[in-house]
């Protein structure tokens, strides 16, 4: 019995069919790592950015070496003033109070200026800037800033050259240690730095350069203080008449170094009975009395020093004042 066609019980007649091969797995490619990306240049801080600990530090440093250079400065000028007179600071009894005040007299109208441009020049091409001066003017005053910071070297070689010269450049010998000084800060500035750098050399290279300008600066307020203490000195010595007069009453007659003041016995019915006159006062300290002649001389007359007790009587008088026109 024939099976009817499409019956599918009955296979199919003809060519059978190729069976599909399975298809190979691909195995995962693992993911490609990532290309680091660079890192941004780190560019140090500006100094406005400065923490509050480092200004403090900064300000306190400053103040340190400002207060030792005062008091430094007040006994080299306070020693040569006294010791023209042939007398010791500390002998007198001078308090650090004192010597500090007394190192005010080298903040003369000069050195203040002086002073005074130091701390405009670094900020020059900003004012012109807020001053709208051109570019080109501010640009060319900027590279003859960096020229001359660059030259910091030369400075300090000039200043070592001039110390060498130590006797022929009196009295201007303070200028050789302020030239190593001034060369010194300067070399540490951004504009002596070379190219692509904010600040010249290492950490310890400018802390060693900041000491010893520190020093040489110390060197150059003592030679300021000293030449100066000399100076107003023998100016006092000069116009001793305008000092305030000193008379003395004794009730027994004192013993002067010769030549000595004027002399004058009262007779012996008066208490203070001698009277001394012609002399001047240097300096008043501690019931002590130190009293200079009228016509003193820094090479032959001494400096008389007179305690105040119950034989002496010390009566202070104005000095000759200058004639002015009325």
């Amino acid at each position: 019995m024939a099976t009817p066609p499409g019956d599918p019980a009955q296979p199919a007649t003809g060519r059978p069919r190729p069976q599909a091969r399975p298809r190979p797995r691909r195995r995962p490619t693992p993911p490609r790592p990532a290309r680091p990306t660079p890192a941004a240049p780190t560019t140090p801080p500006p100094d406005g950015d400065r923490s509050p600990f480092e200004l403090v530090n900064s300000v306190a440093g400053i103040a340190s070496f400002l207060g030792a250079l005062m008091l430094y400065a007040g006994y080299i000028y306070t020693n040569a003033y006294f010791g023209y007179f042939r007398l010791n600071p500390f002998a007198v009894g001078l308090s650090t109070f004192e010597l500090v005040m007394h190192s005010l007299r080298l903040a003369t109208l000069p050195v203040l200026e002086v002073l005074a441009l130091a701390l405009l020049v670094p900020a020059a091409p900003r004012l012109l800037t807020l001053l709208h001066v051109p570019e080109p003017h501010v640009r060319r005053l900027r590279g003859f800033g960096r020229t001359v910071a660059r030259a910091h070297l030369g400075y300090v070689v000039l200043g070592v050259v001039l110390m060498l010269l130590w006797r022929w450049i009196q009295p201007y010998g303070w200028t050789a240690p302020l030239l190593v000084a001034g060369g010194l800060i300067l070399g540490l500035t951004r504009a002596a730095a070379p190219e692509g750098e904010t600040r010249p050399g290492a950490a310890w290279e400018r802390a060693g350069s900041l000491l010893v300008a520190g020093l040489f600066l110390i060197w150059v307020a003592a030679l300021a203080a000293g030449q100066l203490g000399r100076q107003d000195a023998r100016h006092d010595a000069d116009h001793l008449v305008s000092r305030v007069a000193v008379v003395i009453m004794s009730t027994e007659r004192l013993d002067f170094a010769p030549p000595g003041p004027h002399y004058e016995d009262l007779g012996k019915g008066v208490h203070y009975r001698y009277r001394y006159t012609g002399l001047r006062l240097l300096l008043e300290r501690d019931h002590r009395y130190y009293l200079l002649r009228l016509g003193w001389d820094h090479a032959t007359d001494p400096t008389y020093v007179i305690e105040d007790d119950d034989t002496v009587r010390i009566e202070l008088r104005p000095g000759v004042l200058p004639r002015t026109d009325r």
